[in-house]
């Protein structure tokens, strides 16, 4: 079987799957469905880091977007998907460490009240929206460039999915570290 060719004939469906398994995974992590103590636990020192060292993945995954974007405005095809490959990796690390930290200790409150607290939860709310929003959009742009030879993809809904998923996906991570600097420097 060839895993590419039946991607490449069930694109829609294949980023239907993964955006609903990768969704589940972060609402089943964020309303603790499966207790924490199963989880290996790592020591509270890395536990304790994630959320910094998802602040740096988050700034990185945005400024290789952007890199991505212009990359793709000057023709440069394979610096393009080199970049957009690597920001689905930082975004998976980000995921992976995220759940794991959320299924351990559960969603960060925030310490602040009053008007900062009403900023920060607007700010959260839009950037929860918009990562919810961008994962299928995401996965249905990958795809259709991970399964379509270069010549091919114009004949695509690539370039329209990513001239919408692009733009969304950089403001959700340049959210989420307006997120922690109003959890960690601010609050």
């Amino acid at each position: 079987m060839n895993v590419r060719a039946t991607v490449r004939d069930h694109t829609l469906g294949t980023a239907t799957i993964l955006s609903a398994v990768s969704l589940a995974l972060v609402f089943a992590a964020a309303l603790r469905v499966v207790p924490a103590e199963t989880l290996p636990r790592a020591p509270s020192t890395v536990v304790d880091a994630i959320p910094h060292l998802n602040a740096v993945i988050s700034a990185a995954a945005f400024v290789t977007i952007v890199a991505g974007v212009r990359a793709i405005r000057r023709g440069d095809v394979e610096r393009h998907r080199k970049l957009m490959g690597a920001a689905f990796g930082l975004f998976a690390t980000f995921l992976v460490a995220y759940l794991y930290r959320v299924a351990l200790v559960g969603p960060s409150e925030f310490p602040g009240s009053g008007l900062l607290e009403t900023i920060y939860l607007a700010i959260l709310g839009i950037h929860i929206t918009l990562a919810v929003v961008c994962v299928p959009l995401v996965f249905y742009a990958l795809l259709l460039a991970w399964s379509h030879p270069v010549s091919a993809i114009p004949e695509t809904n690539h370039r329209k999915v990513g001239k919408v998923a692009a733009p969304l996906w950089a403001t959700s991570f340049a959210l989420g570290v307006v997120v922690y600097l109003l959890l960690y420097a601010v609050a």
